[in-house]
């Protein structure tokens, strides 16, 4: 691609100025939606910044790429940051397509490649570290040991997971049956929808509750989009290949919060604690990503431990600082106050 054609293929973001995005084409969707896309953001480079190397980010279900201030800091430390809002998700859905439906969680791996490949395109030579939440923290995890076994692991760096979605929430006892029945139930009827109690956690975050972060409630509502049995599915699947074992082929850092509290009703714990996933899950798996695996909890941090209140905010911010630069993932001299 010329170097008129690449900047011809970015253009402004929703987040106005200083994003621009790439939309990557992806064909017909083999789940049957029509034909799919993929967004990548990119944080433009401020005229006294340098970059070391790149972060590809990638979000959770029910939501997307807005989290400006955490591509604030990683460019502080010489990484040019971008964000991947994956099929159907965010951005990228288009009518008629069922927010975040798919039926494999392997076939995110062509946008993940394609925004690889750009984001290698425009740094060189460069580290990248994946960073991803929640759902996208099981998505990438498992798209990095399909790479590793293909010989593939550069420019990949470093993984950075918070609060990854490694095991379905529940008792044991309840977790097996259910999972046999969505896997029965997926292939009659995928986008049949759960009927799942509605949790507190977005009001936690968004400026109408007690969170004081502004994001699109078409694009993360609230109280989060339909799950779907076939999606679930494809999840339990991914757990279930997370379990047995992988080798993402790079050190991995995981941040979460020291506690879970599931409730259907607001209280101050609600704002202290993970109201989506059970964080003892994500400490039991944290040990099946292979290699080098640093697990972190943090103290009063949310579900997104980046958009928790300010101490752990800055508790985990300080954690990741930490990770980066015992890794070399950094630039030598960063920009940052």
């Amino acid at each position: 691609m010329s170097e008129t054609e690449h900047d011809v293929a970015w253009q402004p973001d929703i987040l106005g100025e200083g994003y621009v995005q790439q939309v990557i084409d992806l064909g017909a969707d083999p789940d049957g939606e029509g034909d799919i896309a993929a967004v990548l953001v990119r944080r433009d480079r401020r005229a006294t910044e340098v970059s070391h190397g790149a972060v590809l980010y990638v979000h959770g279900f029910s939501d997307y790429f807005f989290q400006t201030e955490l591509a604030d800091f990683f460019a502080d430390r010489g990484l040019a940051f971008f964000a991947l809002d994956l099929r159907k998700s965010g951005r990228s859905r288009r009518p008629g397509q069922t927010a975040h439906y798919v039926s494999d969680l392997a076939r995110c791996d062509a946008e993940l490649e394609a925004a690889l490949d750009i984001v290698a395109g425009e740094h060189p030579g460069q580290p990248v570290v994946v960073v991803a939440h929640s759902t996208g923290g099981l998505i990438t995890p498992l798209w990095l040991d399909r790479r590793r076994q293909a010989g593939r692991v550069a420019p990949i760096a470093g993984l950075v997971l918070n609060s990854p979605w490694f095991d379905l929430q529940g008792r044991a006892v309840h977790r097996g049956p259910l999972t046999q029945a969505l896997r029965v139930l997926g292939r009659a009827q995928p986008l049949r929808q759960l009927r799942l109690p509605t949790g507190v956690y977005g009001s936690t975050i968004h400026t109408s509750g007690t969170g004081e972060w502004s994001f699109d409630l078409e694009l993360k509502p609230l109280e989060g989009f339909p799950v779907t049995v076939g999606w679930v599915n494809a999840v339990r699947r991914g757990h279930a290949r997370l379990h047995r074992g992988l080798d993402i082929g790079v050190p991995s850092l995981v941040l979460r919060s020291d506690r879970t509290h599931f409730s259907t009703r607001y209280s101050d714990i609600s704002d202290r604690a993970d109201v989506v996933l059970d964080v003892r899950q994500i400490a039991r798996w944290a040990g099946c990503l292979g290699g080098e695996t640093t697990v972190v909890p943090i103290a009063g941090a949310r579900h997104d431990v980046f958009l928790s209140r300010a101490e752990p905010r800055q508790q985990a911010y300080a954690r990741l600082d930490r990770w980066l630069g015992e890794h070399a993932l950094m630039a030598e001299f960063p920009t940052r106050d």
